[in-house]
């Protein structure tokens, strides 16, 4: 998925994968990884890139629709981060504020790039398996799942982070506001758009 290590940055070479003997007693939380990262210890964030590249990597996926640019902004998502992680407030979730984070930077891609062609038949983010549903019933499922994310992937990138942020982040409105510096009337409007405009293009109600 990501490439092996982060680009090297600021005189670090970081490796996601290769953490996993510096602790053997208890697993560390994401606070302690940031207090060693600023304390020197480079390849605790590896371990905070092990921990978040695959839902990193899909927050891109849905933003970009293209793996190859999904990867290319996951990773420059992580190099991003470490560059901020002296500002970074320790006691915030990490997760939610790494996946904010690339999906402005993918808003400001998609900003300076021409509307996308999606391939939409391999997204790594599946939905849950149906269990014991039918064959039938698993592949109605699976079409539902791929109009919505058609649907998704044909709105303006102002849209599409706003459906990003909202509803696969759970971020609240406020929390939105401050991510992509809008009036939280400007955030509601967006919203409120994407909604109707996806609601038209799935053939539902407004």
């Amino acid at each position: 998925m990501l490439r092996d290590r982060v680009p090297r940055r600021s005189g670090a070479t970081l490796h996601p994968i290769a953490c996993s003997t510096l602790w053997t007693m208890q697993e560390p939380t994401d606070r302690d990884l940031v207090l060693r990262v600023r304390g020197g210890e480079t390849e605790a964030f590896g371990e905070m890139v092990r921990r978040y590249q695959v839902s990193v990597y899909n927050v891109c996926l849905r933003m970009m629709g293209e793996r190859l640019d999904a990867e290319d902004l996951a990773q420059e998502s992580f190099v991003r981060a470490y560059q901020r992680l002296e500002s970074y407030d320790e006691d915030r979730p990490f997760g939610p504020w790494v996946r904010t984070l690339a999906a402005n930077l993918c808003l400001n891609q998609l900003k300076r790039n021409r509307p996308l062609q999606v391939p939409l038949d391999d997204e790594r983010d599946r939905a849950a398996r149906p269990g014991r549903a039918s064959p039938e019933r698993h592949l109605e499922a699976q079409e539902a799942a791929r109009d919505v994310r058609r649907a998704i992937h044909e709105l303006p990138p102002h849209y599409r982070v706003v459906i990003e942020l909202r509803h696969f982040q759970e971020l609240s409105y406020a929390e939105i506001a401050a991510a992509l510096d809008l009036p939280l009337s400007d955030v509601k409007s967006h919203l409120y758009r994407a909604r109707k405009t996806l609601a038209q293009r799935l053939g539902g109600n407004e």
